[in-house]
């Protein structure tokens, strides 16, 4: 791939990112709820979030190939407060800040902990699809589930697949980003057909 064309690429994969949990802070907040979403599906994202990133910086890669994930940290931790206050749950707030500053620190104490935090890493973050999946077919109901943040996800791990293969060609990463776009896509999905049924 072109220098210019891999540069595009990050440069649409930070844009998107730049406002990728928008539209679902937007749904919420205009609800004034959080139906349809699953707090442990946010919680394990942002737990494979800081993992990633984590990992990214400890083996020293170069910042465009992860520039967006302090800025999706950022969005998910609002989400995850909005989550929390219109469920009566804000008091947690501060017990979850305090377990992923440990989590943060503990990472890189041994280059064994990144390195095994990384592989669950991607089982994490499939997790957390999985419960947002296992949520919305127990409600049968999308409620403010966001399809367009979904598929920005989606988007964004194709972005990616082909950044990772340009750049470092870690096979760890690869199979991480693999896996995240195929449970993006089959939440996107699910979404679509839950709001699909409840309009007819």
């Amino acid at each position: 791939m072109a220098p210019g064309l891999l540069d595009l690429v990050h440069l649409t994969t930070w844009a998107v990112c730049a406002v990728i949990k928008l539209p679902q802070l937007v749904a919420v907040l205009r609800a004034g709820s959080a139906w349809g979403l699953s707090a442990t599906s946010l919680l394990l994202e942002l737990a494979g979030l800081l993992v990633f990133l984590k990992y990214q910086i400890y083996y020293d890669y170069p910042l465009e190939t992860y520039l967006e994930y302090p800025i999706i940290i950022a969005q998910d931790a609002i989400l995850l407060y909005c989550i929390m206050y219109f469920s009566g749950k804000t008091k947690r707030a501060l017990f979850y800040t305090v377990v992923f500053g440990g989590v943060w620190y503990v990472l890189t104490l041994q280059k064994w902990i990144i390195d095994v935090a990384m592989n669950l890493c991607t089982f994490i973050s499939a997790a957390s699809k999985l419960v947002q999946l296992r949520h919305l077919w127990q409600t049968k109901d999308s409620g403010q589930a966001s399809a367009l943040t979904w598929g920005m996800g989606a988007y964004t791990c194709a972005t990616r697949i082909i950044t990772t293969v340009m750049t470092t060609n870690d096979l760890a990463v690869l199979i991480r980003f693999i896996t995240m776009l195929i449970l993006n896509i089959w939440v996107t999905a699910t979404i679509l057909h839950y709001r699909k049924t409840k309009k007819t």
